[in-house]
């Protein structure tokens, strides 16, 4: 089934669900210049900040995926049908600087209507955002002492947010 634009104010999700339970790809780079990476996320969120629709991700510096979030000023996120998830894991556990993973998925970057950050064919949903903001996490105000644990190389998460700025999916994402 093809994507629909979904106006923002019609887009609707089970927010813990997507990232927890679905998973998605966050996209960095520019698909025109044929310069960009993919890497499954299962952390983050969606609301409103400043009065604005936004998407929070977090990306260790670790990642390959990062060097693209860094350099360029847009990100998409993509939602796939749960056939997808071998997929997903994949990308999520290889490094691109090691092989072109994403031509190695099966999966077809698109280009996005508003971002230069690619989407993806196969996708069920597409998020596209343009950067606002981000900052480094500091581990010493985690309140909870066993966030920690998520930490044993010392590589905290850099958050972005992320103006959402367009979005296409299925009906099921859409109200009303």
């Amino acid at each position: 089934m093809p994507l629909q634009p979904i106006p923002i104010d019609e887009f609707t999700v089970r927010a813990h669900q997507l990232w927890h339970g679905q998973w998605l790809l966050l996209t960095a780079g520019d698909h025109a210049a044929r310069r960009f990476n993919t890497m499954t996320v299962a952390w983050g969120s969606l609301g409103t900040m400043w009065n604005r629709p936004f998407a929070q991700v977090v990306v260790r510096p670790t990642r390959f995926t990062y060097e693209f979030t860094e350099e360029f000023d847009s990100f998409t996120l993509t939602a796939f049908a749960p056939r997808f998830r071998p997929v997903l894991k994949e990308l999520g556990t290889r490094s691109g600087r090691d092989m072109d993973k994403i031509d190695g998925s099966g999966l077809t970057p698109i280009a996005s209507q508003e971002v230069a950050a690619p989407g993806f064919a196969e996708a069920e949903l597409i998020v596209e955002c343009r950067k606002i903001y981000w900052d480094d996490l500091d581990p010493e105000r985690f309140l909870d002492p066993t966030i920690e644990d998520q930490y044993s190389g010392d590589d905290y998460h850099r958050v972005y947010f992320g103006e959402i700025v367009a979005v296409r999916g299925v009906d099921r994402f859409r109200t009303g």
